[in-house]
C-alpha cells in the first residue's frame, strides 16, 4: 500500500531546505529555494516549498523575515541540520559539484561562458588588507584564474546577495575544469579535496583529504577554517601546504585531455597542477583501473593565504555560477 504522506520524505526535503538556507547569508524566498532544489534533483513547486517553510516555521527551524516569503534558518534549525541523520547529509558536496559542472558552459574558443565560483565574505574595513595578502597567490598561479568579481552589501555575485557590512569576492572554482572536460566529452570522477604538501616548489603528496562522496561540507572550507593550510609558506619558501583536488578520468581520454589543457592554458587559465600516466600513482595517490589521475589547484588558495595572516573570512565554496566576462583581473582592484 502506498502512503500519500511519507514522514521520511518530508523530513528529507526539510533538511535540504535547511541546507540551502544555511548556505545563504541573507533571507531566501521560495522561488530561489525551489530552483536550487531542482538543481539537486528535487522538483518541488514554489507552493510546495512554501508549505514546507510554514511547517518549519511552526517547529522553530526557520523564521520569516520581511513582508515577503524570505526565510532565515534559526539556531534551532542549525542544530537540527547538524544532528540530522548521516545518510541524509553525505554526498551533498558531491552532488553540488556535479550540478555546477553541468551548469558550466565555458567556451575555450571565446574565453566566455558561465563559470562556477566560490564566494568569500570579508569585513568591509579589512578587504584592502585581504586583497594585498591574496595578490601574491594570484600572481604566482596559486589559483584557477586571476579573474575575480567584487560586490558590496546588497549587491549580488551570481545568485548570492552580499550582506550589509561585508564585501564579497568571487574566485573561479576548480570545477571549471570539470565543466570544460565534461562539455568536450571527457567523463570526470571527482574523488576528494585535500591538503597537498609542496616541497622545493614541487607537489609532493596529499597529507589530508576529504572524499566528496562522503561529505556534506566542501573540503576547502573545512581546511581553511581549521587553519591547516600554509599557502604563504609555499609562495615564500617553496615549502608549504596548499589546497588541491584529485580527479580521475578514463585513460582513453588522455590525448583529448592534454589537448584541452593546452587550450585552457592558452587563454590564461590555470588550475591543473599535474596529470598522471596510465594507471600510475600521482603525488603518491593511487588511481583506479584504466584511469588516469589529475591534480587541480584549489580555487580558494588566495583566500586561505589571507586567512593565514589573521584576516577573518566566511567562505561559501562551490556556491554559484556567473558569467566569466563579468569578472576582472585582480590587478585592476
Amino acid at each position: 500500500m502506498k502512503h500519500l504522506f511519507n514522514v521520511e520524505d518530508v523530513e528529507r526535503k526539510s533538511l535540504h531546505i535547511l541546507k540551502i538556507l544555511s548556505e545563504s547569508p541573507n533571507p531566501v524566498g521560495s522561488r530561489i529555494i525551489a530552483g536550487r532544489m531542482k538543481d539537486s534533483g528535487l522538483d518541488l513547486s514554489e507552493r510546495t516549498v512554501r508549505y514546507h517553510l510554514k511547517f518549519m516555521d511552526q517547529k522553530g527551524l526557520t523564521q520569516l523575515v520581511g513582508r515577503r516569503d524570505g526565510r532565515m534558518i534559526t539556531d534551532h534549525g542549525k542544530d537540527e541540520l547538524l544532528n540530522a541523520r548521516v545518510h541524509d547529509k553525505v554526498s551533498l558536496c558531491s552532488s553540488r559539484l556535479d550540478m555546477l559542472a553541468f551548469k558550466t558552459n565555458f567556451d575555450l574558443s571565446t574565453g566566455q561562458g558561465m563559470t562556477p565560483v566560490n564566494i568569500s565574505l570579508f569585513a568591509k574595513d579589512r578587504f584592502n588588507d585581504a586583497l594585498n595578502a591574496m595578490k601574491p597567490a594570484f600572481q604566482n598561479q596559486m589559483a584557477v584564474s586571476d579573474r575575480v568579481a567584487v560586490a558590496e552589501g546588497g549587491e549580488k555575485l551570481g545568485d548570492v546577495i552580499i550582506p550589509d557590512g561585508k564585501i564579497g569576492l568571487a574566485t573561479v572554482c576548480s570545477i571549471l575544469i570539470n565543466g570544460i572536460l565534461l562539455k568536450n566529452g571527457v567523463p570526470v570522477d571527482s574523488k576528494f579535496g585535500g591538503i597537498l604538501q609542496v616541497k622545493n616548489g614541487v607537489p609532493l603528496r596529499f597529507v589530508e583529504l576529504i572524499h566528496y562522496a562522503g561529505s556534506s561540507l566542501d573540503p576547502s572550507e573545512v581546511f581553511i577554517r581549521g587553519k591547516m593550510t600554509a599557502v604563504k609558506d609555499a609562495l615564500d619558501k617553496g615549502d608549504g601546504k596548499i589546497l588541491a583536488n584529485f580527479r580521475e578520468f578514463p585513460v582513453a581520454c588522455i590525448p583529448l585531455v592534454m589537448e584541452l589543457i593546452e587550450g585552457i592554458r592558452a587563454i590564461g587559465l590555470g588550475g591543473i597542477l599535474a596529470v598522471g600516466d596510465i594507471g600510475n600513482p600521482i603525488c603518491e595517490t593511487a588511481v583506479g583501473v584504466h584511469k588516469a589521475g589529475m591534480i587541480l589547484i584549489g580555487g580558494l588558495n588566495p583566500v586561505a593565504c589571507a586567512h593565514e595572516q589573521g584576516i577573518d573570512v566566511d567562505n561559501f565554496a562551490m556556491t554559484t555560477v556567473m558569467e566569466f566576462r563579468d569578472m576582472r583581473h585582480v590587478s585592476e582592484l
